[in-house]
């Protein structure tokens, strides 16, 4: 909730006429003056081979003289597994200097063992200064690379030693600002405030990039220099034998130099180089793609509206009620099972639960995604995103309670039951995501990650579920019971016809459906999963908006589809088959991710990091799952309801 209550009042602001500004959505702008010292801050340690988070200060580094604080974190950072701590490197504004840390205590056995461990597992340093992440450049078979972080240390392959990365280059670009009215700019808390702009002329932080280095020094020779003062510049050395190796009994000494550049970036301009992803190509090839199958589908569904289904309703009306009668006896195909078609499903109330679940987590998405795209939730606000997407979810159940009652009564014709399946609703979901992600926790809590969960944050969590999302969900159940009927347009028969035996079984069909709707997700999936699990920037929305429409196209004309086809072989049982038809997209995107895994993520090692992978792609899935039922399933429901409803039955 806090990052909306902080962009509220700033949108209200950048509306004013008078308001001579920009605005980033989602920070705020600083001036600084020449002299002014500003504090780097650090974030939890990371790593693409394991996927835990551990605290900066895990490891033997440098204190800040007033000691570790922990910054406000949001709920999205802490489910996140964000830990932001202030850190002793401080920057004076557009002052270059060569800066003395501090020179550790020999390090203990144990010290020396999580250090190498760390080293060998490939964690990075998250630094962020102003709220930029500190990017770094690597040359990777001649491409220069930009990474955000630099490394814990690194192993050489012809050396049995590991060596700690102690020296820092430091090179912060600054733009020169001279103001011109007046401003939003913050406090260390991201409150903005309105001052006057000549008051603020200064330079900006458009830019922090790092270059790391091991240097070896003679503990006793910085034995009487005190934090911030001044030391000799360095050249990163190329040599192991003046590097910082890691062993027990070994002092540190760490040390940071500092380079401010004059820069024509432009503050809202300075995200562009974190949030530029390459493959722009690959991005319209996938829209492409999707567009194929779209029309593809299309077709079918045009030939089967019109030239079959109009065609036999046409020739049905124009006949008398004798011919009609004759006709009848005549029938095959869909038209025999009018009796049967809407009659019960099996688990009806399964249904109406996971069909209420998916339209809330659609709604989500499509809010989520919508704002995105507009650039009103920016990558500068850490968990924005997740914490955008929670609050949504959790005032979306009054619409899964509302759709789930109202398809209940449908089916059932009575409202009788309602506030237990608006419970069922309420908890479903978010049942199934709570347990997974308690086990997931017990896992993080064991090896004393910082993405384990705090016990106040599960409290937090089950109170804005219980306070939150289930009363919204049977208030929606309660004006899902005073809604409209939806009448059958046709009676139901009290016995049910038998289904004429198939050369194959009907669910091969249904599971082999999902792969058309996989195929206009499955590019997009794969910058997903890289952001997701490789510590990637992921900010091509519009692109994500675009193939998002385009796979509820896709799902809801698969679905009707299929539904058509086996209400020509006088299948009646098509409520399950149509919400599977489009849902099981999910079984390909699970399995796409075990792939992913197998194929993408092989540097991922050990049980613990597996597990949680999967655990976390089962949640995804299963999200898929309901949203893509939810949206096959309530299109064949309307395309049945007009299809049998044009039929005239005495």
């Amino acid at each position: 909730m806090k990052p909306l209550v902080q962009i509220l009042p700033v949108l209200f602001l950048t509306l004013l006429p008078c308001l001579q500004a920009f605005y980033l959505p989602g920070s705020f702008m600083h001036t600084y003056s020449r002299g002014e010292a500003i504090f780097a801050k650090v974030n939890s340690l990371t790593s693409i081979e394991t996927e835990l988070p551990y605290s900066y200060y895990s490891l033997p580094y440098c204190t800040p003289k007033e000691g570790i604080k922990k910054s406000a974190e949001n709920l999205g950072e802490l489910l996140m597994g964000d830990q932001i701590d202030n850190s002793p490197y401080r920057f004076r504004v557009n002052v270059n200097e060569s800066i003395y840390v501090c020179t550790t205590a020999p390090l203990t056995q144990e010290q020396a063992t999580l250090t190498k461990q760390r080293t060998r597992q490939m964690y990075q340093v998250n630094m962020i200064l102003d709220n930029l992440p500190v990017m770094r450049y690597a040359e990777q078979n001649g491409a220069l690379i930009q990474w955000t972080g630099f490394p814990v240390g690194f192993y050489p392959f012809d050396s049995l030693d590991d060596y700690i990365i102690n020296h820092l280059k430091f090179k912060v670009l600054v733009h020169e600002y001279e103001g011109t009215g007046e401003v939003i700019v913050s406090s260390e808390e991201g409150l903005g405030v309105v001052e006057t702009d000549s008051k603020k002329n200064g330079y900006q932080i458009v830019g922090f990039e790092v270059t790391p280095c091991s240097v070896r020094r003679d503990p006793k020779a910085v034995e009487n220099l005190k934090m911030y003062d001044s030391i000799d510049r360095v050249n990163c050395p190329m040599e192991l034998e003046k590097s910082q190796v890691i062993k027990e009994g070994e002092r540190i000494t760490f040390t940071y130099e500092v380079e401010f550049e004059m820069s024509e970036i432009r503050w809202p301009s300075r995200w562009d180089s974190y949030l530029k992803m390459d493959g722009a190509k690959v991005h319209w090839f996938s829209i492409m793609n999707s567009m194929m199958v779209v029309f593809f589908l299309a077709g079918i569904v045009f030939i089967i509206f019109l030239r079959t289904v109009r065609r036999d309703l046409t020739r049905y009306e124009e006949l008398d009620k004798e011919a009609q009668s004759q006709m009848n006896e005549e029938l095959s195909g869909w038209k025999l099972i009018v009796g049967d078609v809407f009659r019960e499903p099996a688990c009806p109330r399964l249904l109406c639960v996971m069909v209420g679940n998916g339209v809330q987590i659609t709604g989500m998405a499509v809010v989520t995604i919508f704002f995105s795209a507009l650039g009103l939730l920016s990558p500068a606000s850490r968990g924005m995103l997740l914490t955008g997407m929670i609050i949504l979810f959790l005032f979306l159940g009054i619409t899964a309670g509302y759709v789930g009652v109202r398809l209940w009564r449908t089916i059932k014709g009575t409202s009788d039951g309602w506030k237990s399946l608006s419970w069922s609703i309420a908890c479903f979901f978010s049942g199934v995501v709570f347990v997974i992600l308690t086990a997931l926790n017990m896992i993080l809590w064991k090896n004393k990650s910082t993405g384990a969960l705090p016990v106040s944050l599960f409290f937090t969590l089950l109170a804005l579920w219980f306070g939150i999302s289930v009363p919204l969900t049977l208030l929606g159940g309660l004006y899902g019971t005073r809604a409209n009927h939806i009448e059958y347009p046709i009676r139901t028969n009290q016995i049910p016809r038998e289904i004429p035996p198939r050369s194959y079984p009907s669910w091969f069909l249904v599971l082999g459906a999902g792969t058309l709707p996989f195929g206009t997700l499955f590019i997009e999936l794969f910058f997903i999963l890289s952001s997701l699990w490789l510590g990637r920037f992921y900010y091509v929305f519009g692109f994500l908006l675009i193939v998002f429409l385009l796979l509820v196209i896709v799902c809801g004309e698969v679905s009707v589809v299929l539904t058509y086809m086996h209400l020509c072989v006088e299948d009646w049982r098509w409520w399950w088959k149509a919400f599977f038809a489009s849902g099981s997209v999910a079984l390909y995107v699970f399995l796409y991710s075990i792939n992913y895994l197998v194929f993408d993520l092989r540097s991922l090692s050990g049980p613990v990091s597996a597990m949680l992978y999967l655990g976390y792609s089962l949640i995804m899935a299963f999200a898929i799952m309901l949203s893509t039922g939810a949206i096959g399933f309530l299109l064949s429901f309307y395309f049945v309801h007009y299809l049998f409803s044009s039929v005239k039955i005495d």
